[in-house]
């Protein structure tokens, strides 16, 4: 069927207008082969075949929560209470748009503000936006933010604990924006503060640590923003929500902003998307967030209501004075995270963040109780730790999959030399049953027994 509304005669007026004799004239710098291509399509289907034909290919995915997954790295399986999807299923919900117009938007307005005081008690920092995209361009664009308030300072330190996908993501911001990005070396898996403070000088803008770092390492992170205070600098923190149930939040620890990943918060893998950005920051620093803030008001009838009270972006300001060109918040997983945080409480939290925690501890102990394991860190983790394999991790892992288990994260593929280590991550659905499953395929693999 042709969309093209233009009669023939018509489109043979506009090309004889251009001075050209067919339409094809317009691609003839398009090398031949490219242009105009045969494209054969299969014969038609019917509806049955069709939807027996997509469930086919549907059934080659072999998702995570199907397996018995150790697979972290930044997306983490978590119980998704039902409550969640009751509410987000909701058509004014599921369906709404950027809440411009106040007084038809109320209900998600409100929604969004809850979520943001959720996070700011979350993380112990006053002010918090709409939310971002995801974890890696809300730390990307917390140190845009840094930039904008240390004026001509130009120097960005992030510790080498940060996730690799996160440091491209920063090095593709600002690539072109005359901002040096200096790694800091680990020590034992943590970032080595001495560095780090050698590494500051005049022209440094800010400091960026991951806690839990992409090792599932402990960061000094006191320390840190002692020397960050100290120097005058600016401290960003990309932080793990469900850790902050039982660890120090950014605010307690000196941090000027916090960002990270919130997936985590009630929202599914989902093979890898759609993410929440979350951040927040000190009051200092309101009016450099990116996106939007939600603030809570009064009509002329002293009735409360919520608005837009802060939008930062080039569309609502003057381009010169944007912040950010970040056009969309992610609301719908923000929604989710307000949802899961109402429902699990602080005490939920804590309970969660614990069983992560403890674990993970039980499943490193096992593995390296066999005898053909090791913990390549001896510093305390949360919820992941690297393990180091007497085999190659790639290899190690499609025989796991044999087995109906998907393994850790093979760090060779970030890391040259670590190819026979994985990054193990334990939430709170990896039960009793699914360590031993793990410990006891692993055992067979490397002794060379075969799949039962």
């Amino acid at each position: 069927m042709d969309f093209i509304p233009h009669t023939s005669d018509e489109i043979a007026e506009m090309i004889k207008a251009i001075g050209l004799k067919k339409p094809e004239d317009l691609f003839k710098d398009i090398p031949e082969g490219v242009r105009f291509p045969e494209i054969k399509f299969p014969d038609s289907l019917s509806e049955p075949e069709i939807l027996q034909k997509m469930a086919d290919i549907a059934a080659l995915n072999r998702p995570a929560v199907k397996m018995n997954s150790f697979l972290g790295a930044g997306s983490y399986d978590h119980t998704i209470p039902s409550v969640i999807d009751e509410i987000l299923a909701r058509t004014e919900f599921y369906t709404a748009y950027t809440p411009y117009q106040p007084e038809m938007s109320q209900g998600i307005l409100q929604a969004i503000f809850e979520y943001q005081s959720m996070i700011s008690a979350l993380t112990c920092l006053p002010v918090s936006n709409a939310s971002l995209y995801d974890g890696a361009s809300a730390t990307a664009e917390a140190a845009g933010m840094c930039l904008s308030h240390m004026r001509n300072k130009r120097k960005i330190l992030v510790s080498e604990g940060l996730h690799p996908n996160y440091k491209k993501v920063l090095d593709t911001y600002y690539k072109g924006n005359h901002a040096e990005i200096i790694t800091i070396p680990l020590n034992n898996g943590h970032t080595d503060m001495n560095a780090a403070s050698d590494l500051i000088d005049t022209e440094t803008a800010c400091l960026i640590l991951q806690q839990p770092n992409f090792f599932g390492c402990l960061e000094p992170v006191e320390q840190a923003g002692e020397i960050a205070n100290k120097a005058g600098i600016m401290y960003v923190s990309v932080v793990n929500p469900i850790s902050l149930g039982i660890l120090t939040p950014p605010g307690e620890y000196g941090a000027h902003i916090a960002v990270g990943e919130g997936q985590s918060l009630g929202s599914r893998m989902n093979f890898g998307g759609p993410g929440l950005g979350f951040m927040a920051c000190t009051k200092k620093l309101m009016r450099k967030i990116p996106g939007r803030v939600v603030g809570m008001s009064q009509d002329i009838n002293m009735k409360r209501g919520f608005v837009l009270t802060l939008q930062a972006r080039e569309q609502h300001i003057r381009r010169e004075k944007a912040t950010s060109n970040i056009c969309s918040n992610q609301a719908l997983n923000a929604l989710a995270a307000a949802v899961y945080l109402a429902f699990m409480g602080k005490e939920g939290i804590k309970k969660v963040a614990e069983l992560c925690l403890t674990q993970a501890h039980v499943l490193a102990d096992m593995l390296t109780n066999t005898g053909g394991f090791s913990l390549k860190y001896t510093t305390p983790f949360f919820h992941e730790f690297v393990l180091k394999n007497p085999v190659n991790a790639e290899e190690l892992n499609r025989k796991l999959l044999e087995y109906g288990i998907i393994g850790g994260l093979p760090l060779g593929k970030f890391f040259p030399g670590m190819e026979n280590e994985s990054l193990l991550c334990v939430t709170e659905t990896k039960t009793a049953k699914a360590i031993n499953e793990l410990i006891s395929a692993m055992e067979r693999i490397i002794t060379g027994e075969n799949v039962n």
